[in-house]
């Protein structure tokens, strides 16, 4: 066999290409992944920045969104039994400390969090308490949705409105995180706290469209919790690749690839930089941002590359931080927000100067104020650094476009602006004094889309901002929503610009599925069988038993065997029958059959088709004839 021809090539070496890379190599495909620089993991990655023996994650740091995904709850592919990764899991998810040193500490224990509130707000606590409560009881039906190809957004917002409870999760989706929480709260203290966090999705908190974040928040701090993974971020990077390679694929660095071969209106192989071409049997894989398609690939249909380049980015981005210590930090208010795996650093207590603040990035000024956040990693993970050391990890909201000199004034302006960022944390603790810091290395907006061209665009490390209208089958556009790319078969996209969104949610399981079904192979009996093959974690196998414990006994699915509709109960109202499921397996819904609706039925079915329904639960099921459960 030529060595240069693969069942399936990956454009990009990021978290979700690894992924969806490591489920069709666990069913047997020949797999290929191709990654531009020299290591693999894209924005989850973990490196020696300055010092040897000081790791920091380059990129993202905290896992929160992955937990729900049946990748680590289910370790589908073995990440945990066979591939060496570990998870540690704090009891101080998020803190913010105001600048009088005071704090807000969301413990993962909801009773020390409102607790904590309580010191600000007796009032405030106890309607924390009912929101989080009521939270955590949404997320079953959210996370479902989320690690999947979603269904279109008009179809989610059609199922939505069936009921109160997708109601609520429609109303909001479409507001903005401010008015949630003036809605919900009284203290500027307590909107602060909340608001920052969910910011961090690089979101302005009066941005109408964005209010999931705050909804949803609370519920899965208090029931996941937040998450590292033991020796930084990029280890889960690392075990993927271990994964990919232990069932026959490849994962080779410095191969850049130019562009995606197309042949007869389908995707099949690429080129790389230097000339070389490797062909896909099967698929090719791209993690390539919406508004960069048109430089890797011909043949797409200039309506679909317009809206991709319509597509609405983020409207500021992230300057970061990477101090080497001697020793590790410690802060004015305490042990327990020194711990936080995320801890917010305030220069204000005024709801009103924050949000000044936020106006400020979005008018490309660097405001008086910084909006900072950052830890020592190694407080909780020892294994980051050389004993007795400790590291910092800053990082500091910034506009991508400077009001003064624009995105290309970056270069000469960035260590003045890590000063200034230095010196709002040094407000905070006394550890990063000169005495302290051994070395730095800084990351601007436009360092950052450097260092990933193809997803980061402008800086926007989540890809594209998580309006509503850029959700579900509409994220990226209406056109990519399904990981697919017309004009070009074959050809599917990852990455954080695609469902459910930026962060690390192991996403590329989403875009698997969307293949092994126009594959022809069975998603679910593959992952059956890696679940089955070897030990998992303890929480780990209990969620996968309780999950195949509650399956549905009654699935409709559409002509591509995509899962329409589980129907959990058939009841009688009067004389109206009542079904009820979820649709998409995620979105509660209720359809009501009544006599009128059920003669209709019958003159439509005819008394040849009737007589096929009968004799129904007697055929043999296409699946089960194609060896499929």
């Amino acid at each position: 066999m030529n060595t240069r021809d693969y069942d399936v090539v990956a454009m990009g070496a990021g978290h979700n290409g690894l992924t969806a890379a490591a489920y069709l190599a666990r069913a047997g495909k020949k797999v290929l992944v191709l990654e531009r620089k020299a290591w693999p993991g894209g924005g989850v990655v973990t490196r020696e920045l300055g010092t040897p023996g000081y790791w920091h994650d380059e990129h993202s740091s905290v896992h929160i969104m992955i937990q729900g995904n049946p990748l680590i709850r289910s370790d589908e592919l073995g990440l945990f039994a066979r591939h060496g990764l570990q998870y540690r899991y704090s009891d101080v998810p998020h803190a913010t400390i105001f600048p009088d040193q005071s704090t807000i500490i969301s413990y993962r224990n909801l009773d020390r969090a409102c607790e904590s509130i309580a010191g600000v707000s007796p009032r405030d606590a106890e309607a924390y308490r009912r929101f989080a409560t009521h939270s955590a009881s949404i997320l079953p039906m959210f996370m479902a949705g989320l690690y999947a190809p979603p269904p279109p957004l008009g179809e989610m917002v059609a199922l939505l409105d069936q009921n109160d409870e997708g109601r609520e999760l429609l109303d909001a989706m479409q507001r903005s995180s401010l008015e949630l929480a003036n809605q919900l709260f009284e203290s500027d203290k307590l909107k602060i706290h909340l608001l920052r966090l969910v910011s961090e999705n690089l979101q302005m908190p009066d941005e109408l469209g964005t209010g999931m974040g705050l909804f949803l928040m609370p519920g899965i701090m208090h029931t996941y919790g937040v998450s590292q993974p033991v020796g930084g971020s990029g280890k889960l990077s690392e075990a993927l690749v271990r994964c990919i390679e232990s069932h026959g694929g490849e994962v080779r660095c410095d191969a850049e690839v130019r562009r995606i071969l197309v042949s007869g209106g389908r995707a099949a192989g690429v080129e790389l930089a230097d000339g070389e071409q490797i062909r896909a049997r099967d698929a090719v894989i791209g993690a390539i941002h919406p508004q960069r398609l048109r430089q890797f690939v011909e043949g797409i249909p200039a309506a679909v590359l317009q809206r991709a380049e319509r597509t609405s980015l983020a409207p500021f981005s992230l300057f970061t931080s990477h101090y080497d210590l001697r020793g590790p930090v410690r802060f004015h208010a305490g042990e327990d927000a020194g711990r936080a795996t995320m801890l917010e650093l305030l220069q204000t207590d005024s709801l009103r100067d924050m949000l000044a603040d936020f106006d400020a990035l979005r008018q490309g000024r660097v405001s008086t104020r910084r909006l900072v956040a950052g830890g020592d990693e190694s407080l909780g993970d020892p294994t980051r650094v050389p004993p007795g050391r400790g590291l910092f990890h800053g990082i500091t909201f910034a506009p991508y476009e400077l009001a003064d000199g624009g995105s290309a004034r970056w270069d000469e302006y960035k260590e003045e602006f890590a000063d200034l960022s230095l010196a709002a944390c040094r407000h905070f603790t006394p550890s990063l004094g000169s005495d302290n810091i051994i070395a730095r290395t800084v990351f601007s907006p436009v360092d950052l889309e450097r260092n990933s061209p193809n997803s980061m665009v402008r800086g926007d490390v989540h890809g594209v901002a998580p309006y509503f209208y850029q959700s579900a089958g509409h994220r990226p556009t209406s056109d990519l929503g399904q990981f697919r790319v017309p004009g070009v078969e074959r050809l599917y996209l990852v990455g954080p610009f695609m469902h459910p969104g930026g962060g690390v949610y192991g996403a590329g399981r989403a875009t698997a599925i969307q293949m092994f079904g126009d594959l022809g192979m069975d998603f679910e009996r593959m992952v059956a069988g890696a679940r089955d093959d070897a030990p998992r974690p303890p929480t780990a196998a209990k969620a996968a038993s309780a999950e195949a414990a509650s399956r549905p006994g009654l699935q409709l699915r559409g002509p591509d065997e995509r899962e329409l509709m589980d129907i959990q109960a058939l009841e009688r109202e009067g004389n109206a029958l009542l079904v009820k499921g979820k649709g998409f397996g995620t979105l509660p819904m209720v359809v009501k059959l009544g006599p009128g609706e059920a003669r209709a039925g019958l003159r439509l079915l005819g008394w040849r088709r009737l007589l096929f329904l009968f004799t129904l639960p007697f055929r043999r099921d296409r699946r089960t004839r194609e060896g499929r459960p």
